[in-house]
């Protein structure tokens, strides 16, 4: 898992009653299992918009077993963004 990856933006990590906008979660493409999903933890996400705003992120976690992940992205990702894809990169690598 050395190359570039991509994924589709699910949404919001939510609660009950509570939304956390700041944290998002994301299925990877090819990634079906927790194991798999702990190994992305630390790559580095970029999102861009229609507009070309770039939103860059970073994975922190995994949500379930199912191989869906948490990323915090600076500045938070808009509503807009969920159900498009996103790219992952290795952190070695700066892009």
């Amino acid at each position: 898992m050395s190359e570039e990856l991509f994924g589709l933006v699910l949404g919001y990590r939510r609660g009950t009653n509570t939304q956390y906008p700041n944290e998002v979660l994301a299925k990877v493409y090819g990634v079906d299992d927790k194991s798999s999903a702990s190994r992305l933890i630390g790559w580095k996400a970029i999102y861009v918009d229609k507009h070309g705003n770039r939103y860059n992120g970073k994975v922190i976690g995994v949500h379930g077993r199912k191989g869906v992940i948490r990323i915090v992205f600076k500045p938070n990702l808009p509503g807009q963004a969920i159900g498009e894809e996103f790219k992952l990169i290795p952190p070695s690598r700066q892009e």
